[in-house]
């Protein structure tokens, strides 16, 4: 492997310039122009480049993925209830990166919150990245191909029962790119829509939109005990 693909490995991993060098042992002024030399080949594709993506431990719950994807959690059963985060790093500029963050309910609503994008320095794409997942077990590296399917996926099969997803998506919409193909996950809980009232739901409304649609035992909803 050469010096630029280490380089550029270190790069996907959200690594600054200043660590890629102590990590390959070599001076800073060797490694920037290196990443200024990926940086630019990525911008010659129209795209930023994808520094990085993560997901909660535990997004897999009660849902049927493609086992041919390879696309592994390290805790299957983690009480998510359905409700999926995931976080997109993309390339700004040779230092900074542009960072979104998406909530999404796989089991019915789909995305229901976003945040973002921002813009960060390299050095604190870590502690933004703790800040973010802190309030699941844990989080994971994740497959670019995958969050595309789990957050753009799971607002096709929401519009299919009558929610759009929250007007905080649009702004980071473009972190996630487009979708090809048909989603390689079946949402809601084991196939079936599934809706667990949320603090700021409207449940009488979002009873009704399934209601449209479908009927009551075609779906399942849970109260949250209080």
């Amino acid at each position: 492997m050469t010096l630029k693909d280490q380089v550029r490995e270190l790069r996907l991993q959200g690594k600054s310039p200043k660590e890629i060098a102590r990590a390959l042992k070599v001076a800073p002024s060797v490694v920037a122009p290196l990443v200024r030399e990926i940086a630019a080949e990525t911008a010659g594709t129209g795209e930023a480049e994808v520094v990085g993506c993560w997901i909660n431990v535990g997004w897999s719950e009660g849902l049927l993925v493609d086992q041919a994807r390879g696309w592994g959690d390290k805790e299957p059963a983690a009480g998510t209830g359905g409700m999926v985060s995931v976080l997109v790093a993309r390339r700004h500029s040779w230092d900074r990166l542009r960072v979104g963050g998406f909530l999404a309910d796989v089991y019915c609503m789909g995305v229901k919150n976003a945040i973002g994008p921002d813009v960060i320095d390299d050095r604190f794409l870590s502690e933004f990245r703790e800040y973010f997942f802190s309030d699941y077990p844990g989080w994971q590296e994740a497959p670019f191909e995958l969050v595309q399917h789990l957050v753009l996926g799971s607002i096709d099969y929401a519009r299919g029962l009558g929610f759009e997803p929250d007007s905080a998506f649009e702004a980071g919409a473009d972190l996630l790119g487009t979708l090809d193909g048909d989603p390689a996950i079946t949402f809601g809980r084991d196939g079936k829509p599934h809706y667990v009232e949320f603090p700021g739901d409207d449940p009488a409304k979002v009873l009704r939109t399934l209601r449209h649609t479908l009927t009551d035992d075609q779906f399942t909803h849970t109260t949250p005990a209080h």
